[in-house]
């Protein structure tokens, strides 16, 4: 498999998101605005980018605000499909349900979390995914502190602070690279972080891949506000034509 096969991707992006009220108090967190574009808009200009061409949205909860921004996928300059949940069925359940409308079955996939904003190689996570013959590739990012830590001397006396400083562990980034094989491993309901990625790690078949780039993870109404400052002091705020919101509210 060469890297540059991997050209389709899956997006969970079927959750609500109670944490992040009032943003998703009637949209989907998908659709939450960074830096004047939805999560979801950053997501898929993203992938084009990287040269994916169909993308599957795994959606539930206020579906059709997604539908109606992103429509078959032409101004993303690929094709959008969607997977409906009539009930929620977890994450695992969710991307099982979703990968049989995958553009195709027999190919490896990417997958996203709906509720991360990135920017790093993608070709590399496949090329890493290949070369281990990997079943499922997950990306890992540093792990930030989200406080400040005291910079100690030997006699305890305080010299500064070190504020959200990186510490020496990775965190599942919600990004990963798929084998079509694994699909029929995810369960009908629940998690594939509490049962399939457990099994495949048992089996040696689970690989981590250190990315090195911009990453966030979109949990609170704080992250909101932090990405949206770094994404425009980054110069990668999105075109006009894919804003729900002022880029610079």
């Amino acid at each position: 498999m060469a890297a540059t096969e991997v050209a389709q991707a899956l997006i969970l992006a079927g959750g609500q998101a109670t944490r992040m009220r009032p943003y998703t108090d009637d949209a989907p967190k998908a659709m939450v605005p960074v830096a004047g574009a939805p999560i979801i808009g950053h997501q898929l200009a993203w992938l084009a980018d990287h040269g994916v061409k169909s993308v599957t949205i795994s959606a539930g909860y206020r579906h059709e605000m997604i539908s109606e921004y992103l429509g078959e996928g032409s101004r993303f300059g690929m094709e959008i499909r969607y997977a409906i949940e009539s009930e929620p069925l977890g994450r695992g359940g969710g991307l099982k349900f979703a990968a049989r409308r995958l553009a195709d079955r027999e190919a490896p996939f990417f997958v996203l979390n709906g509720d991360v904003v990135t920017d790093f190689s993608l070709k590399e996570l496949a090329a890493c995914h290949e070369r281990e013959d990997a079943a499922v590739t997950v990306a890992l990012s540093p792990y930030r502190s989200n406080w400040g830590v005291a910079d100690l001397d030997d006699d305890n006396r305080i010299r500064g602070f070190t504020q959200s400083p990186e510490l020496p562990y990775w965190i599942n980034a919600g990004i990963y690279v798929f084998c079509p094989d694994v699909v029929s491993l995810l369960p009908d309901k629940g998690d594939h972080e509490d049962s399939t990625f457990p099994q495949l790690a048992r089996e040696g078949r689970l690989v981590g891949y250190r990315l090195s780039g911009y990453w966030r993870g979109i949990d609170t109404v704080k992250d909101v506000m932090e990405a949206s400052k770094e994404i425009r002091a980054a110069g990668k705020v999105l075109p006009r034509e894919f804003h729900t919101t002022d880029a610079h509210a």
